[in-house]
């Protein structure tokens, strides 16, 4: 018993004996070749037979690949769709298995892309040999039917949409042009040009149109009609060409506006307002009611079924001061945003030193107003309405103000003129009849100021707009003490980063493609 104890406390331990590889005598593992590594390479090589260099087409102004016979394949350098294409277009890859693929960085005016592939292959009877290799694709520049027919006439186009909207800004437009970025919705237009209440686009296909027109009718409230003319007719082949006209209109009611709904659309939602704020514009209105709290969307259809105007605007937005605030019965929440509802008194900025007009209103901005703050609102007591909507609602009696927002125009005072950390992408848009009057000039660029203000102050509105760091941002200490003062600003984490490589970033990506 104790000479099993004993022996039952020794295990025997397999070693693997080696031999000598056949080729050059190197002490190796047996495998069923009895050769090393090296020398089964240099008697087989599975990658004989596979293409190592390859001719591509590719269109130098909308950036595609052919696809042979007829397909343009739409790919950006390095990534995972181009990968595809390249791969696809080697012949014989069926006959060995492709474990990894990657790029291997060359100089973007080289025209040469080249990609190492690893391919594992059985050369013996359970002998399985991987290997690496390299492929070169080779660019030759073919443009591609459409972008042929357009540098031989510029005005070749198919079909055209034309935005409107009939308001006194461009606020829309410059909403709708970062979402149109953001989702590449207008790839493939031909041309876009900035016209005086809208953008038209133009495409060299008609399903390209309708498929814009139904995307800007998943972003704003819309509606649509299209009319065609025939160019054309060969009568042997009985082909008729025709020119496509979409023709858009966006509802004039924009975020900010304050509105006196109609009778019936007010009964339809539940007896709403009549007095509402429109607080959100997507596909569909969110119309608030300051007064109770109370909320309704109404989507394009039921808008254009019985459309209205906005009673004010935000150009006809007035300062007040928020003399003192206290908070009233009731309160809820809706997309992450709380109102909740407060008795004011407020005076317009404007009569400081003038009079002592002070005004009581409630408003929903009880969880963002504080006495000493300012507000941005309608001013209903001085202003000559002669909407026929109040006229219906008998026995309503308009408020004195409406306020809308928190203004932060005092400590925006010490940023304005700065640049900010980030920036936006825009459009390549021609500009008809451009107009070279500096009124006009500082107009827009004041109305697009507030569109950047706008982006800072709503997270909502930024979840649709893709923002990129400013590279030539530098704070500076008057721009410091302004973000210290709870001003509105974008989080650093809400940025991307605009592709631009660094040597510093070239050399990380060297040493990545060497692992």
């Amino acid at each position: 018993m104790a000479g099993e104890g004993t022996s039952g406390m020794f295990q025997l331990q397999q070693t693997v004996g080696t031999v000598l590889c056949c080729m050059c005598g190197v002490p190796i593992t047996p495998n069923n070749v009895n050769m090393c590594v090296k020398c089964l390479r240099s008697q087989v090589d599975i990658t004989e037979g596979l293409q190592k260099h390859v001719i591509i087409y590719h269109c130098p102004e909308c950036n595609s690949y052919l696809q042979p016979p007829k397909t343009w394949i739409k790919a950006q350098l390095e990534s995972k769709e181009l990968l595809t294409f390249c791969i696809k277009r080697l012949k014989n890859l069926n006959k060995v298995h492709l474990s990894h693929a990657e790029f291997i960085w060359t100089e973007p005016h080289s025209k040469r892309i080249k990609v190492k592939l690893r391919v594992k292959k059985e050369v013996f009877h359970n002998t399985i040999l991987e290997q690496e290799y390299v492929v070169e694709y080779v660019q030759q520049e073919h443009m591609c039917e459409s972008c042929s027919r357009v540098q031989a006439n510029p005005d070749q186009w198919v079909a055209s949409v034309q935005l409107r909207q009939h308001v006194a800004h461009r606020r829309t437009f410059y909403f709708l042009e970062q979402v149109i970025l953001k989702h590449d919705a207008a790839v493939r237009a031909i041309k876009i040009k900035q016209m005086h209440e809208g953008i038209d686009f133009f495409f060299g296909n008609r399903s390209h149109a309708v498929k814009f027109v139904e995307f800007v009718g998943s972003v704003v409230p819309i509606r649509s009609r299209h009319d065609k003319q025939l160019v054309s007719h060969d009568p042997k082949s009985n082909n008729y060409n025709y020119k496509y006209t979409f023709s858009v209109e966006i509802s004039p009611i924009c975020r900010e506006d304050l509105i006196c709904l109609p009778p019936k659309v007010a009964i339809s939602s539940g007896n709403l307002g009549p007095l509402v704020l429109c607080v959100k514009v997507s596909n569909s209105l969110m119309l608030l009611d300051p007064f109770t709290l109370r909320h309704s969307y109404l989507d394009a259809n039921q808008y254009w079924r019985a459309p209205f105007k906005p009673l004010l605007s935000s150009r006809q937005l007035v300062e007040y001061v928020i003399l003192d605030i206290e908070p009233a019965v009731g309160g809820m929440s809706h997309n992450g945003t709380k109102y909740a509802l407060a008795d004011a008194q407020v005076a317009r900025v404007s009569d400081f030193g003038k009079n002592d007009q002070i005004f009581n209103v409630r408003t929903h901005l009880g969880h963002l107003l504080a006495p000493g703050d300012n507000a941005l609102g309608y001013d209903l007591y001085g202003a000559n309405n002669n909407d026929l909507e109040l006229d219906k609602h008998k026995g309503f009696s308009l408020p004195d103000a409406v306020l809308v927002k928190k203004s932060y125009e005092e400590k925006r005072q010490k940023r304005r003129g700065k640049a900010r950390s980030w920036k936006l992408k825009n459009l390549e848009m021609e500009v008809d009849n451009p107009s070279k009057g500096r009124t006009d000039i500082d107009k827009r660029n004041m109305e697009y100021e507030k569109f950047l203000e706008d982006l800072e102050e709503d997270p909502e509105m930024r979840f649709n707009v893709s923002l990129y760091r400013n590279k030539d941002y530098q704070p500076s200490e008057v721009t410091s003490m302004a973000d210290g003062e709870d001003l509105p600003s974008v989080p650093l984490e809400e940025m991307l980063a605009d592709l631009a490589l660094s040597d510093e970033e070239e050399d990380v990506n060297d040493d990545i493609m060497g692992e």
